[in-house]
């Protein structure tokens, strides 16, 4: 019986520098954000400019490692051991995603059913509430913090609801692409994985849209209270995933182009599907829970 040969790819530099770029990116964005609530501060800033090096450093890196793996793929390098390695790393990176949203959800959980009503005075706290707020009203969303802040809550059937309907049309067209790469149906395939890419686009351009009309208009920003920070947080890390879906899936459509993919040798591919149907779900969950509850 033959023995298949496993192969392991050589020592790289790269998940070191994405490290680095990741680093800079994360302090850069973290610092940015905090002086930006702080008009005082926020003139001679070094979050922003340092946000952008790790970003673009990051990006350069991801460009470069996704160029010697599929270098190796279309080598013929890889094999079906280190296949079944790459469907294991991406459920667990899948994985550790899941708990990633569920501790901001937790958070939102907390707050809403914990936390506001125990400032309200629920429970044994109605002398806190006194002695502290006592002008304080229990409420979700928090339009109006103990400190007398107010802002508005963005409603779910706005632009919430026609990017839900975008994102949900995105998991149709994928889907159809998906079977159409099963079946070798090349061009069915790079259209529908062409539309799929375009309504990540346009799902980004309306969340831009609405983060403008929060900020100028309803004054819902992320120094207005508890309800504006988990608003932004949730809402603002789920578009940087979609941002990375988006991407995922236009390098796999230029893969696609370039006769990379087939029936049987296609786990790039699948590895973005499952990305992208990941993103849709935990949008659902978004929508309900956030804008629509």
């Amino acid at each position: 019986m033959a023995t298949e040969k496993y192969y392991v790819p050589e020592s790289s530099p790269w998940p070191l520098a994405a490290s680095v770029g990741l680093f800079l990116t994360a302090v850069g964005g973290a610092n940015f954000i905090q002086q930006a609530t702080d008009p005082d501060t926020f003139q001679g800033s070094w979050g922003m400019p340092l946000f952008f090096v790790g970003l673009a450093t990051l990006l350069f890196i991801i460009a470069i490692w996704w160029r010697d793996t599929i270098k190796e793929s279309v080598g013929g390098l890889h094999s079906n051991q280190l296949g079944i390695s790459y469907r294991q790393g991406m459920l667990w990176f899948i994985f550790s995603e899941v708990m990633f949203f569920g501790a901001f959800f937790g958070a939102l959980f907390y707050t809403r059913w914990l936390i506001v009503p125990w400032l309200g005075g629920a429970g044994s706290n109605a002398m806190t509430h006194e002695l502290l707020w006592p002008s304080f009203q229990s409420m979700w969303p928090l339009v109006r913090t103990p400190d007398g802040t107010t802002t508005q809550a963005m409603g779910a059937w706005g632009l919430p609801a026609i990017n839900t309907a975008i994102l949900l049309t995105s998991s149709i067209t994928l889907t159809i692409a998906h079977h159409a790469l099963l079946e070798g149906k090349r061009g069915r395939l790079i259209a529908f994985q062409g539309i799929t890419v375009l309504l990540g686009i346009f799902f980004l351009g309306l969340q831009v849209e609405e983060y403008i009309h929060a900020y100028t208009e309803m004054g819902l920003r992320l120094d207005a209270g508890i309800y504006g920070s988990l608003f932004f947080m949730l809402t603002g890390f789920h578009g940087a995933h979609v941002t990375i879906g988006t991407l995922f899936l236009f390098v796999t459509l230029l893969r696609v182009i370039k006769g990379h993919f087939n029936e049987e040798n296609n786990f790039a591919w699948e590895a973005g599907a499952w990305y992208w149907h990941f993103v849709d779900v935990v949008w659902l969950f978004l929508f309900v829970v956030v804008y629509w509850l």
